[in-house]
Order: C-alpha cells, then structure tokens, then sequence
C-alpha cells in the first residue's frame, strides 16, 4: 500500500469502527498561542481530552496535517521531517486498552500488510514512589495479540534508554517496559512534570524493527526507544487514567481517554520495509524531480534532496492555511524553510528558478485527499515563487560577502551585518560559513546582540533629534 492507500484505508477502518472523520486543524492553532504550529493530531482536541464535550461524539478520527519547526535542523537524515501528517483516533470515555490496541494491531497486520514478527511495542514501567504500578494490563494485551498470531512475544527488562543501549534486544523479546521519559503522557511531557489537576497516563508505542543491518553502533545497543536506525516507532496509544491532585498524588480517572497517533509517512515507510520516509509515495516523486532538475544523485548524496523535498512539501501547506513569508512569527518559519531550500538547491547546482514545477507537483500529489490545495493552487505557487525570485537576490550577493571571511573568523557582528544591510539570514550565515570552513566565533549570539542594540540606540537617536527639529 503507498501513503494515499493507507491514510484512506485508515479513515475508512475507523469509520468502520464507529467513529466519526473530522476536519482537520489549521496548522496555526487557533486561540493557542502556546505555539507556532500544530504538531499533533490531538492537540486541538485537547479541550475535549481534558473533559469537554464534542459535538461529533465520543470517537473520533483524522488524518492531521502537522509542522514541527523545532526538527528542522535534523532534516536531511532518513526519518526526520518537519511536515508530517498524523493518523488519529479518539475514545473520549469509551472503550479503552484491549480495544485500542487489538484495532491498531489488526490494522497495521492485516490491512497495512506489514509482519507482526517486525513489531515492537513498549509500555510504561511504573513509579513506585508515586504509586503508579507498571502497565502489566497492556503488556498482557500485546502478548495476547502476538500470540493470537503464533508469536511468542517475549517480556524484556528495561528500565530507561539508557539501559536498553547498554543490554539491547535478546531473541525473542517483543515488550519493552520504560520509564516516564519515554513511555508517560502529560500536557508538562513528563509524570513530575504532569500540571497539578490535569489526567495523564502511560502510553504504549509500537515500532516497526528493520533489521540489525540498519543498526549504528555508535547508539549502543539496539533496542526499541534507540535512535540507532534499526527500530522506528510508527504509533503511540496514550491511556488517559490519572489525574494529579493537588498534593501531587495521582489518582484513577472515572473517565479514562484513549488518544492515538501514527505517524502516515513512518508507516508507509514500514510498508516499503525501508527505514528512508523519502522513499514513500508522497515524497519520492518530489526527490525523483529535483534529481532530474539538478542532476544530482540520490544515492551518492541524498540530504540535499530530502531538504529540499521536505522544506517545500510544509512550505506549501503553510501557504495553503494563510501563512505568508515574513520576518516574524509563522512567517519567519515559512521564510527559513524556503530561503533553506533555496540555499540548499545552490549546493547540487540547481540555481534556476524550480519552485514552480515542484511547487505544482507537491499540489498534485495531495490535491484529492486535500481539496482546499486544490482551489489554492495557483495562489500557493505565486505566494513562494515570488519568495525564491526575491531570496536568490539576496541569497547570491551574501554568499559572496561571506566568501570575503575565508582566512578569518565570522564575529556575530559580521551576522548582524550581513542581516541588516543584505537580508542574509543569520542561520544561513553560519551555515554557509560552516560548509566554507570559515570558524565562527564560538559567543557569536552575544555579537550579535550587541550590534543589534548599538542599532536600535542609533535609531532612538536620531528620532528624537528629528522630533526636536521642526523643518
């Protein structure tokens, strides 16, 4: 199954189940201003987790658009994206763990298609200090599941990552239990974190394993909760069942949530059996284009692409939720991902204008599942075409500036500079100057802040001599 498949197969098996589809959320949140964007699929529906009612029922369902700016600089690996979309289901005091967790499973293996030999799951160890006994109910779910299939899944002994990095997996072991770090849900994201009043509870999150040749030593030892490449965590099941009282206690919800979240482009990933996102069906045809354009190779380099890819696919659905490029807020963050795609593309010698014919296909690869793409389509490509037309301005007179430091080091004063009077974004800056070999000095934010003052003390002067003069 490619992506498109499997988000409408998800849907269709949820509706199946009862639940009912609703819109998805603008990727700036509305009446939220805790931040930029949504970068989850419950996070507009927390009102409703924390004990609102929903107009459209007790189970819901979705495919969420979702843009984490924080990723950004581990873009160009083969799993980090900063646009993603994620599947999501909701029981708002339904049903709970046996029925979550055998419909995720069955949909993974008999829908999706993917070997239940390859999963993994993880759930939470407990905190005796607290009270709070570890997840025996959803382990015993999982071994039940597994078991139902001919497979023995097998109980480990983990307590936190790092004691998975030091032991790893031995034959067999299919249940992973960790600590509140990795296996707890709060709206503080951890359980002494966890705000005095609010639900929370443990989660148990499934990973998809792609072998021990995908493995890098470099993390110690394989296991589930690793970033070493060989597991990949596809879902996760939050079980809403505590409330943290106001002396600290935790005690048992009378309403107990479920809150689901699959990442699609993870789990399409799974499907192929290959650890790269940027092989899936929503991503790859973008690659294969700008390979054609640039001539550049994927296989010899594939980073340059994967940004590229990446930075225009959330680029285009910013646009499409009224976001524009500029200096503040969302607008910086859409101008940072095109000006970084931009400057990107002047790496693998693609330095005519592209963002037309890409711009269009990331539009055709979504515009049936996402109609509003469509009505918006030639508004989108003339929002970031006059973006790339503006920035490859600016974009060329500062890479000539900062090839003037080779020899020397680039002083956060010589940032603000080339900001101010070039437009020359100060992330690119050292970016550049880094890819160049040109050191940057170490407190160059200091540097930086300090012109930009002395600027700001200028300008306050020269007002108010200008106030003091009448002509």
């Amino acid at each position: 199954m490619d992506a498109h498949d499997i988000r409408n197969a998800y849907l269709d098996f949820q509706r199946e189940r009862g639940h009912v589809q609703i819109a998805r959320a603008n990727l700036v949140p509305r009446g939220d201003g805790s931040t930029l964007f949504t970068g989850s699929g419950m996070q507009a529906l927390l009102p409703y987790l924390l004990g609102e009612h929903h107009p459209d029922g007790i189970r819901l369902t979705d495919s969420q658009p979702c843009l984490r700016a924080q990723d950004i600089e581990e873009v160009g690996d083969n799993r980090h994206t900063t646009f993603f979309e994620m599947l999501g289901n909701w029981s708002l005091g339904d049903y709970f763990k046996e029925q979550q967790i055998r419909a995720f499973f069955a949909f993974l293996v008999d829908v999706v298609g993917l070997d239940p030999t390859k999963l993994a799951v993880s759930c939470f160890i407990g905190d005796e200090e607290y009270g709070i006994p570890r997840d025996d109910e959803a382990a015993a779910i999982w071994q039940a599941v597994f078991a139902e299939r001919g497979i023995e899944a097998r109980i480990a002994t983990v307590g936190s990552q790092a004691d998975g990095d030091a032991r790893g997996v031995a034959p067999g072991e299919k249940i992973f239990f960790y600590d509140s770090g990795e296996n707890w849900w709060s709206r503080g994201g951890s359980l002494l974190g966890t705000p005095l009043g609010d639900p929370c509870g443990p989660d148990s999150e499934v990973f998809y394993d792609f072998g021990p040749d995908h493995h890098d030593a470099s993390f110690g030892k394989a296991h589930p909760a690793s970033d070493s490449g060989q597991f990949m965590e596809i879902g996760n099941q939050v079980f809403m069942q505590y409330r943290r009282e106001q002396d600290g206690s935790f005690t048992p919800l009378t309403q107990r949530n479920v809150d689901f979240g699959g990442g699609l482009e993870r789990i399409a990933a799974a499907a192929l059996d290959t650890p790269d996102v940027y092989r899936i069906s929503l991503l790859w045809p973008i690659v294969e284009t700008l390979s054609r354009l640039s001539g550049a190779s994927y296989e010899a380099d594939p980073r340059p692409l994967r940004i590229i890819a990446d930075h225009l696919r959330g680029a285009v659905f910013l646009a499409v939720d009224g976001v524009r490029p500029s200096n503040k807020e969302q607008g910086y963050v859409m101008r940072r991902l095109l000006r970084r795609a931009i400057r990107t593309a002047y790496s693998i010698d693609l330095r005519d204008t592209f963002f037309e014919e890409v711009v269009g296909q990331i539009a055709d690869l979504y515009e049936n599942d996402y109609p509003e793409i469509r009505s918006a389509r030639e508004e989108i490509v003339a929002v970031l075409l006059k973006e790339e037309r503006s920035f490859r301005r600016t974009l060329e007179a500062g890479l000539r500036m900062i090839g003037g430091y080779a020899g020397g080091t680039l002083t956060g004063e010589d940032i603000f500079r080339l900001s101010d009077t070039n437009g020359f974004p100060r992330e690119l800056s050292i970016e550049e100057a880094e890819r160049l070999g040109i050191p940057v000095e170490p407190d160059w934010a200091a540097g930086y802040d300090a012109a930009l003052r002395a600027q700001q003390e200028r300008s306050r002067g020269a007002s108010h001599l200008g106030a003091a003069d009448p002509a």
